[in-house]
This record gives structure tokens, sequence and C-alpha cells, in this order.
């Protein structure tokens, strides 16, 4: 007989199996992994406190209970090597494992015991070890890696804690002897997420709680149970999950006590001095601390799971959001004024390793305006600032030594103090100006710049160019915004190399601002060119810049009656703010009011009215002079197609602050145009005299105007002198045929009225320019009936596209276009649906264009949505 002599003591709690959560949450893809993983001899689970690390294991020991012995031993820091193998060895005894001789670590012999022991099994026989990292000294992972390498094919290990066993892993790895699940896999799943929180508050959550809590916990277990928990109480449980207060108070207990004070003295310093900033890097947290040793204590916090992570490539640190708040909050309570001293700190070693958007963000977290913007200007963050967000801004990730054009932080210079003293001030208020479309408000305050920049003897070149740029992008003209740009080119060549080659938006923000003021100007065909100029010069890296040249261009496309561009270019604005993850309060309203005018002009009136809604979301929409005017024009031309004349005058006659040529001339010829829909000549009379007499659209009016009154030789002179006008647009020319077909059926010449109205009819054809003819008039339906053998040449006029249910226009798609739209609808790219189909990228891009269409949508989204709602696919 085998006796065993024990002489630390044995406390039997420490082999029962922890009781489940309430709630708990069966996560199969991890039971499956822990199944796989006990087919091999070790099995490491590691996370932070409270990533549901022993939930998981108990979960899924207890069903393996009737299957195969599992022993559980938990472990704790009153645990020594001693009291470790003496509560092993009666583990494996009471599992039916006899092991001979003294049951603990005094003697040197018991893990060769163990492991002999463990080979004769006749059966897989499971060990966990719940908190093995806490017990203390080296000598229970040294034995334990003895009998992990010589205990036989039954026995296998599994291992939980909040850090890495000192055991070999490296070489178990290599060999393919250890499977592992990290913080990663422990962190709940949306689906995972969603049903815990039912647990808790017994019915489905909204989704919008769902994924507003998964991204503030970031799937850790604690926090979703304990945030859950705290909505429990609260009254509106939206609410409490769009607040960080509110999330961040769930958990700083926990986060105080089981992650924060366990961690030794040089630990926790670093933490609460470099831990508020979210993101530490080694020479940033010894700034912050005065420390020499900052990296090796942050790769020990990784180490320990102490919701710190390293980045990727990088010797940069990441710290969970919520423990960076509590960390926040408990700095603030201990030591109020440290925290502000911090930021001014990081805001110098960001500067000065050429970060600015950093440097400018923690200037302004400590309150130092003037050197926020400062460094704001002087690294000509502004050009980003207005190009808007990068396709994949600069972060923590990127080298320290690296120059990082990055954008200055809008939100934290928005807050700057009105009267924030200095000429960088006035230069970054102007800009917050500009970037929330309040162009009045950017020109009010240039002059204080400008007058700033004299006292500033040592303003240089990126202070006069800031200056220049934000004067070319409020330019109210094409003069101003040609003498910006001219001084710009002059001021860029003053820059280091270095310099110029970290601002490559300058030049596309150069020529978007002269197209810009082209377009304000009225001047259409000059601004399509340049728009055209500005999109090639885009980088790949400035999604929202690139969307807003292609949705001006398509603005002027529509202006010009280039239908189909404008249909191309506007779907291209939104697919760049799409792909580039362009937020929504940088986005522009100009691409939806281009597809707008497209569905107007083509009498789609309904998905119009659609698409007015969308823009209307957009702040520059309804704050720049030119949007602003282009919406209201389209809104009333909507209510003269319903035949609400007063509706639309309305729109037409509400105040507005004065705006620039193009945009006031805009709303006089859709003032015109409404009055004379209703008939009233004299009003239409005096909205023309507000519109340049070069603009064709005027002289067009003029001319339906005097032919309305009966003044048809008056007219004919007027509609000769626009028909020489090289500004004439496609619209423009359509209505001049028109008219120039009613002269003559008012002179009794029907077969040249006819053939005026067949002119007409195959200049809008290409574009499926409708318009003109639904507001010619009842005359044209009498001219149109007697066309005889070429009135196929008029049914797509008058056509109506099939209809759904709700009224939105759907033509039956294609076999093809219902192949390219059922893999779009699996989240395939334009490159992969073309390498399925065995097609070109261009022909998919075409096919899609023809889904768009047909289906009255913009997007690829809005395409798959309307084709289920519809049966399509």
């Amino acid at each position: 007989m085998t006796v065993s002599l024990v002489r630390a003591p044995v406390l039997g709690a420490k082999f029962a199996l922890p009781d489940p959560p309430p709630g708990l949450v069966r996560r199969q893809r991890l039971t499956g992994r822990l199944d796989r993983g006990i087919q091999g001899p070790l099995t490491l689970v590691t996370g932070a406190a409270g990533s549901g690390k022993t939930a998981l294991v108990a979960s899924w020991a207890r069903s393996r209970a009737s299957s195969s012995p599992v022993v559980w031993l938990s472990l704790d820091e009153q645990d020594t090597p001693q009291s470790f193998w003496a509560h092993a060895v009666e583990g494996l005894r009471r599992a039916g494992v006899p092991v001979g001789g003294r049951a603990d670590g005094s003697d040197p012999g018991l893990p060769v015991r163990i492991a002999a022991a463990l080979e004769e099994l006749p059966a897989p026989l499971v060990l966990v070890l719940d908190g093995l990292d806490r017990v203390r000294g080296p000598a229970a992972a040294s034995g334990l890696r003895f009998v992990v390498e010589h205990a036989g094919p039954a026995f296998r290990l599994v291992v939980i804690g909040r850090s890495e066993p000192a055991l070999p892993l490296h070489r178990y790895r290599v060999e393919g002897r250890l499977a592992e699940i990290g913080g990663r896999e422990l962190a709940f799943t949306r689906s995972e997420a969603a049903r815990l929180l039912q647990t808790q508050g017994g019915r489905p959550p909204d989704e919008r709680v769902v994924d507003l809590l998964l991204e503030r916990t970031e799937g850790w277990a604690a926090g979703l149970r304990l945030c859950a928990l705290a909505m429990a109480r609260a009254g509106d449980p939206l609410e409490f999950a769009g607040s960080a207060a509110a999330a961040r108070q769930a958990v700083s207990d926990y986060l105080l006590t089981e992650v924060l004070a366990v961690q030794p003295a040089a630990s926790r310093e670093l933490l609460l001095r470099a831990g508020v900033l979210g993101r530490v890097h080694p020479g940033l947290a010894a700034a912050l601390t005065g420390r020499t040793d900052c990296e090796a204590v942050l790769h020990d916090l990784v180490r320990r799971h102490a919701f710190v992570e390293p980045v990727a490539g990088t010797r940069w640190f990441r710290v969970h959001p919520l423990f960076t708040a509590v960390l926040r909050g408990r700095l603030r309570s201990r030591q109020p004024a440290l925290e502000t001293l911090l930021h001014r700190r990081a805001a110098r070693w960001y500067a000065a390793h050429c970060r600015t958007a950093e440097a400018v963000e923690e200037a302004a977290a400590g309150g130092e305006w003037p050197y926020a913007a400062a460094q704001a200007v002087r690294h000509l963050a502004v050009g980003p600032l207005l190009a808007g967000p990068a396709a994949a801004p600069p972060t923590a990730a990127s080298p320290p030594t690296a120059a990082v054009p990055a954008a200055a932080p809008a939100e934290a210079l928005a807050r700057m103090p009105e009267h924030t003293p200095g000429a960088a001030a006035a230069l970054v208020a102007a800009a917050c100006c500009l970037a929330r479309d309040d162009v009045a408000g950017c020109r009010a305050r240039l002059p204080r710049a400008e007058r700033e920049l004299v006292h500033e003897p040592a303003a240089g070149p990126a202070e006069l160019l800031t200056l220049e740029l934000l004067r070319l992008l409020s330019a109210p003209g094409p003069a101003e915004a040609d003498a910006a740009a001219r001084r710009i080119a002059e001021l860029v060549l003053l820059l280091p190399d270095e310099e110029r080659a970290r601002h490559p938006e300058i030049e596309p923000l150069c020529r978007y601002g002269r197209a810009r003021a082209l377009l304000c100007d009225g001047r259409i065909r000059a601004a399509r060119e340049g728009l055209a100029e500005a999109v090639r010069a885009c980088a790949d890296g400035a999604p929202a810049l690139l969307s807003r040249c292609l949705g001006r261009l398509a603005l002027a496309d529509a202006a010009a009656g280039a239908l189909s561009a404008a249909e191309e270019h506007g779907t291209a604005s939104l697919d760049a703010a799409d792909r580039g993850g362009v937020p929504e309060e940088n986005r522009s309203g100009a691409a939806w009011l281009a597809l707008a005018s497209v569905a107007v002009e083509r009498g789609d009136l309904r998905t119009a009215a659609a698409h007015l809604d969308r823009a209307a979301d957009h702040s520059d929409t309804l704050h720049d002079p030119v949007l602003a005017a282009e919406h209201s024009a389209l809104r009333a031309q909507l209510e003269v197609a319903g035949g609400r004349w007063h509706a639309a005058l309305a729109v037409l006659d509400q105040p507005r602050p004065p705006g620039p040529p193009g945009a006031a001339a805009r709303l006089a010829v859709a003032h015109a145009g409404a009055a004379l829909a209703h008939g009233d000549h004299d009003t239409a009379l005096t909205a023309l005299r507000a519109v340049p007499e070069a603009l064709p659209a005027r002289t067009v009016l003029l001319a339906q105007a005097h032919l309305a009154a009966g003044q048809s030789a008056q007219a004919l002179r007027l509609i000769e002198r626009a028909e020489g006008s090289a500004e004439a647009t496609l619209p423009d020319r359509v209505r001049l045929a028109l008219l120039r077909a009613h002269c003559a059926l008012l002179d009794g010449d029907e077969a040249a009225a006819r053939d005026r109205l067949l002119h007409a009819l195959d200049t809008a054809r290409p574009e499926l320019l409708r318009r003109p003819f639904a507001e010619a008039g009842p005359w044209l339906r009498h001219l149109a009936a007697g066309l005889n053998g070429h009135s196929s040449s008029y049914e797509w006029v008058t056509a109506a596209a099939p209809r759904a249910a709700d009224g939105m226009p759907v033509e039956e798609l294609s076999p093809r276009e219902k192949e390219v739209l059922a893999l779009v609808a699996r989240m395939m790219s334009t490159e992969e649906v073309a390498a399925e189909l065995r097609l070109s990228v261009n022909t998919v891009k075409t096919h899609m264009r023809g889904i768009f269409r047909k289906l009255g949508v913009s997007r690829r989204r809005d395409a798959v949505e309307r084709a289920r709602d519809l049966h399509v696919i």
C-alpha cells in the first residue's frame, strides 16, 4: 500500500468547481476550442481580470463531468510551492491517481513520482489549475514543467491565469503541443453580449444599447456584466449606454481593486501618470514619470494582462478606454492639478517628435490654447483640418520619430475660447468656422488674423500660407481666389522640402478652392474643368476632400445638363466617403443635391424628394450659400411640378443672407421659372433683373415670358442671342428648340414646329432630360400627337417606369444585374465580383450604375436593401 505523507494543510474548497455567475452565457465557440485543446498536453487560458476565464473553463468542466474526470484546483496569493504540491497530489488522489511519498514541495522527487503515476493512467484525465500565476516563487512552475513533459499521453493540463506561467511556451508552440485562448478570444461577440444583457434585463436589449456597450467595454465580460447591472437600475438603458461617465462609474471599483491595486508600485505610478492618455510610448512615459525603466514596466503590465496591450510592430502601448477613464478619475480625485501638468508635458513631447495632432490635442486638454493654436498653424495642420479626416489617420501606432501630417483635432480646437490671444488663435478660429461650413464666420475673423500677423515679427511662411489658404477657400469670387492661389504657390516654395512633402493636401485644396469660387460666380463650364482637376489632384488618403470635390463636380455636371456624368460623379462621391470611413459630420450634401437635380430633370420626383431630404442632413447644404441656393431651387421645382405655385414661391422668398452671384442667379432663375409656371409674367421679369445678362438661362426665360405675352418677334430675337452663347447648357438648348417650335406653331407652320420638336427630343434623349417638355405647356401635347411615324421619339418623355407598391420606380433587372447584386449583397468588393463573374471591373461598374438607376438609389447598401424589399434577390 502506498502511503502519502502530506504536511501542508489541504483545503477541500480548493477542489470545488466555482459556481456559475448569474445568467451565464454559454459560449460554444470557446468550449469547442477547449474540447480540441485537451487533445494535446497543455491548454492555456489567459486574460485580464474579469475576462471570463474561470467561468468559461468551469462551465466546460461541468459539462464534461459525466464523460471524463476533471480535477479542479483553485489557487491564490496565499499559496506556496509546498501548499500547491500538497493540493495537487490530493486532487489527483481523489481522482484515483495514487502518488507515493511526501506530498509537498520539500521533496525534489515529487514531480518524478507524480509523472510516473500519471504515466500509468488508463484513460485521459484533466487537471485544471486556476490561478497558477498567483503561486509565489518559481518552484511550482519548474516542477510542473517536468510533469507536463513526462506524464504520458493521458494527462491533460489546463492552466488559467492573468499572465503566462513560467513554462517553455515558445517551445510548446513550435512543437504544436499548446492550445491557447487569450484576451481577444475571450472578448464577447455581439451576439454573446446581447444574450448577456438579456439575462440581466429579462428581455432582448435594444440593438443600439448592445453596440454602445460592446464598443465601450470592447467585449470585456466583467465590464459588460457590471454595466448591465447598473443599467437595470437606470431609467433609460439607451441613455446609460451612451454615457461614458455611467460606464466608468459602473466598473470603477472593480478596476481600481482588481487591476490597479494589485500592481507593483512602479506600475501603479506609470498607469496613473501615463495611462490617463490612453496611448503610451516608453519615451512619453519617461517624460511624464521621470523614470528610465518605463518600457520594462509596460511590458510587465502587458504580461500581467493589466488592460495594457502592445501595438503590433511599434513601441507603443494602448490602455483600455474604460481603464483610461477610471485612471483619469482617480488622478483627478487624488492630485487634481497634476493632470493639467501631464497634458502639457505630453504636448511638448509630441511636438518634439513631430506629432502635431497629438501635440494640439494634449495642449488643448491642458488648457494651453495659445500653444495649441501655434502648433496647429506652425505645422500647417489647418490644411488637413479643412481637407477632412484622412482615410487612415495617424495614430499612436506610428513611430514617434515619424513626421505626421495629421489633421489638427477639430473637436479640440473648436473648444478654444473666442478671445485667445495671438495670430495663430485667430487663424485657427477662422479655420474652425470654415470646417463647419461657416464661410461668413471665417471671413469675419480673417481681418483680426491679418492685424495680429503684422505685430508678430516671427511669423513665417506657414502662418502666411494658412492665411492665404483660408482666403482662398472662403473667396466669394474667382478674382480673390486666383490672387490667394498665386500667393500660396509662392509661399509653398519657401517651406522646407520635408514640410512640403508632409502636406499633399495643399494642391487639391487650392484647385478645389478656385473651382468653388467659379461655381460661386455661376461659371459652370470653368467650374467643371476646375473640379475635375481637383478630383485628379486628390490623394488617396483624403477621402473627405475627394468626396467633396466629386460632389461639387456632380452639381456642376447637373447644372450643365450632363445628367449621366452628374449621376456617376455623385455616386462616386458617396462611395469615396463610404470607402474612406468619413464620419457623417464631415460629409457634404453636394452629391445628394446633384442626384436630386438629376431626378428632377428626368421627372422622377419621388426620388428627387428623397435625395433632397438626405442632402438636408448635412450641415453644408444649409450653410454654404451655393448649396443652400441649390436646395431651395430644387425644392421649389418639386413644388412647381406638383402644381403648388404658392408653395414654390414661398420657398424662394424665404429670407437669407446675401450670397455670391452664382447662388443669387440660381435662386432668381428658379423664382422666374415658378412665376412663369403660374402665369405671372411681371414677377418673372422682376426676378430676372437679378440675373446677369450674359447668362443664357436668363435670356431663355425672357424669351419664354415674351412669347407667353404674345410678343413673338421679341422672343425670337432673344432666342437667336441665346443660341449663339457658348455658355448655353443642355437644358438651355432644349428649351430654345422648344421655344422655336412654339413660335413656328403660333405662326401656323406646323411642319417646322414638328422639326424643331424632333430636334429638341434628339438633343434631350441621350440624358433623358424630361423637365423642359413637362413645363412647356399644353401646346406640346398637341404638336407631339401629330408626329405620326416619329411618335416613338416622344414616348420616352411620357413613359412612366414600372413602380413598386410604395410608388418608387423599379425597372426589371437583367439576369446579369441580378447576379452582380447578389454578390454585392454578400459584401464582395467590385474587384471580387468581377473575378467571380469573370468580368472586367469597368463592366461590373456599368452594371452597378444600371442597378442604381433602375432601383432609384445611389449606393450599394441601398440597392441591396431595396432589392430585398422587392424580392428581387
